[in-house]
């Protein structure tokens, strides 16, 4: 059977896109994680397919590299929104579901602008911070990121006694003063990331309750693939609403496999 499919990246987050519309592939962790693999599939960061809903424009069912279902991608929902519009489904504006639930999200002239879900709290340790912005996240401030190597600090936290069940995605970053520098390694792909969408928005509502910024405050951030940004609203520093997550989201190519 021939595959048709189509590439995406949001920051150098990369994804393999499907338009499942007529419900022919079914969640498969074999053939995802076949998919993904760099070296015998096509390549990408995670997979997903774009199924139709009867309440919404689309449905978005991801997973990630290693072929597993996984918790809500800030970076692939931008994607799936840009490849939504590219198929016509809608012109400006949508709404999706996802699964974290409902998502709203429009095209800008930065690419895709995605409304992400409430965050509700924030646990803070000491340097570090733990939250969940639709995957869970910890947050670290460290100064000269650019050498830190990101593989063995991340993976050792990720697979720490209190996070190696379920896994966590880890997020370091350094405060530029205008701008965040931040680098993830993620859980699922078990590796550094060009980006992490769901990432970069934990660390920016993670540094506003640092900073002890409240109201409607946007934070620029530069990850390795590219350039995001995020705004949200806070009253206490603990609790955020009105979280949008803004950034490029291209398309890359498209092809066809056999599977």
């Amino acid at each position: 059977m021939k595959l048709k499919f189509y590439k995406y990246q949001g920051a150098g987050n990369d994804f393999v896109l499907i338009d499942n519309r007529n419900a022919t592939i079914k969640v498969d962790v074999k053939l995802f994680h076949q998919l993904c693999d760099r070296r015998f599939g096509i390549g990408g960061d995670g997979i997903m397919l774009l199924q139709n809903h009867e309440d919404f424009d689309f449905e978005m069912v991801y997973a990630n590299s290693d072929g597993n279902p996984s918790t809500m991608c800030g970076n692939g929902g931008r994607c799936i929104t840009a490849f939504a519009n590219k198929l016509g489904i809608f012109s400006d504006e949508t709404n999706f579901l996802a699964v974290d639930g409902p998502h709203y999200a429009k095209m800008t002239d930065k690419g895709v602008s995605l409304h992400m879900i409430d965050v509700n709290s924030i646990e803070i340790n000491g340097d570090h911070f733990v939250l969940n912005t639709g995957s869970p996240h910890f947050v670290q401030e460290v100064l000269n990121v650019k050498h830190l190597d990101v593989f063995k600090e991340g993976r050792s936290i990720r697979y720490n006694d209190r996070f190696n069940a379920e896994g966590i995605n880890v997020n370091f970053v350094e405060d530029k003063g205008d701008h965040l520098v931040v680098r993830t390694y993620e859980r699922g792909v078990e590796d550094e990331t060009l980006a992490c969408g769901t990432g970069v928005t934990a660390v920016a509502l993670a540094m506003m309750n640092k900073k002890k910024i409240t109201g409607t405050h946007t934070t620029k951030i530069k990850a390795m693939g590219g350039d995001l940004s995020v705004t949200a609203t806070t009253t206490d520093g603990k609790t955020f609403t009105n979280v949008f997550l803004e950034g490029p989201a291209d398309y890359v190519f498209e092809g066809e496999i056999d599977i």
